[in-house]
């Protein structure tokens, strides 16, 4: 059995911003080997965040970029394999999983309301901001409950989950990376 985590970025929060670079580093104490989809280059605004065009064609093109950086990681049903994702990427890290049948354990950052059509039930665990400007929190909300996900709430948040209070903002990580180590250890 081999363990795998796989980072899937937002199109402007990559790997090397606070959530996904601590993920990564508990994922690498846990023993995982890191994967990094990488998904720049995207012409984009965060207005486009709303738009669902822009969202389809960002998604194919995303899913495009991991099944070629994935073609030679075969992850198998005895695999243990951790999704960790950021805005856009929360939608093609379940996608991705849904069209392969991968058994992922997924921890969504800032999902977009299109994660809906791809998380199964029971599949994922949000991180969710009651204010996120580009995520509509009571949709993000309502899909949680509807299909019994794991859902955190970070009050006052934006996009970033931050709430613009620095200390605020360190204890928001500090809980929220123990909840992802708490996914790593089982």
């Amino acid at each position: 059995m081999k363990k795998i985590a796989v980072i899937f970025p937002g199109v402007g929060y990559t790997k090397d911003r606070p959530l996904l670079y601590y993920s990564g580093k508990l994922a690498a104490k846990h023993g995982y080997e890191l994967r990094f989809m990488d998904f720049s280059g995207i012409d984009w605004t965060k207005d486009k965040l709303k738009d669902r065009d822009f969202l389809l064609a960002t998604l194919k093109h995303c899913l495009d970029i991991t099944k070629k950086a994935l073609a030679d990681t075969k992850i198998t049903p005895d695999d243990r394999a951790v999704f960790i994702s950021k805005s856009i990427g929360t939608v093609v890290a379940t996608a991705y999983e849904k069209e392969y049948s991968v058994n992922a354990v997924q921890l969504c950052f800032s999902p977009l309301e299109m994660i809906g059509e791809f998380v199964e039930e029971e599949g994922a665990v949000l991180f969710c901001a009651d204010t996120d400007p580009f995520a509509d929190y009571d949709s993000v909300s309502k899909i949680a409950k509807e299909k019994d996900l794991e859902m955190h709430t970070i009050k006052g948040g934006n996009h970033s989950l931050e709430t613009g209070d620095i200390f605020t903002d360190i204890a928001n990580l500090a809980d929220m990376m123990k909840c992802v180590e708490d996914h790593f250890a089982e």
